[in-house]
């Protein structure tokens, strides 16, 4: 079985913004799989792995503030009849309330898998010139190379875009865990044992962009992800 990996992950605010709310931004209580996959994706992401995060364990209560912020109402793009790409703020602001969350920190148990990587080259070819596929001549794939490639990233803070923690504007801290049991010891999880509901755990985008829910619970701070029934 591949060899899991451990991530502790901070920041003063995250938002992972509930599917259901239609025009103002309220967060789930925890970090979704999603969001928790993609930040080791920022540190390690290579068309030959797919991670997968099997445990996260929320080491900080839940704390909740109500902000009031401006938003842009449409996307910029080359066609939207102002003659560039740019966008007029002025007309398209708006001011909207969100529910987020505050100080939070949270251990996340992840592994990875190898898969086909020509298959990422036909849906986003842009990825081709910065990461090549790889041939049996020059790196044979082994899970090995790629466990040793993120814990040295991990260790020195590298990653290839910065991780956040729900929306871009909460960047994430990270550092890599050792000995997972050692850190639970000396940082145990919160003792909250809620039931979370409906959650999102994912969105395939090779079929549509279809959102997968699961129902989460939370044990003593730690909510487990290997068993978790996935409806679409």
């Amino acid at each position: 079985m591949p060899k899991t990996l451990c991530l502790k992950v901070w920041g003063d605010f995250a938002c992972f913004t509930r599917p259901e709310m239609k025009v103002e931004r309220v967060s789930y209580d925890v970090i979704t799989h999603s969001a928790a996959r993609a930040v080791f994706e920022a540190i390690l992401w290579k068309p030959e792995i797919r991670w997968t995060v099997t445990k996260i364990e929320v080491l900080k209560p839940i704390k909740w503030i109500s902000v009031r912020r401006n938003e842009i109402a449409k996307v910029a793009s080359a066609d939207h009849g102002q003659g560039g790409r740019g966008l007029y703020i002025e007309e398209y602001r708006q001011q909207r309330a969100g529910l987020f969350l505050r100080d939070v920190a949270y251990r996340l148990h992840a592994r990875f898998e190898l898969v086909d990587g020509s298959k990422h080259i036909h849906h986003y070819p842009e990825l081709r010139s910065r990461f090549p596929p790889e041939t049996e001549e020059s790196q044979p794939e082994h899970p090995a190379k790629y466990l040793s490639m993120f814990q040295r990233r991990a260790k020195k803070g590298q990653c290839f875009w910065q991780p956040y923690l729900g929306c871009r504007e909460f960047s994430a801290h990270f550092e890599l865990v050792d000995d997972a049991i050692a850190a639970s010891l000396a940082e145990p999880p919160i003792s909250d044992s809620p039931s979370l509901g409906w959650m999102l755990h994912d969105i395939d985008f090779a079929d549509a962009m279809k959102p997968g829910f699961f129902r989460a619970e939370m044990k003593s701070g730690v909510i487990n992800l290997e068993d978790a029934e996935v409806r679409r």
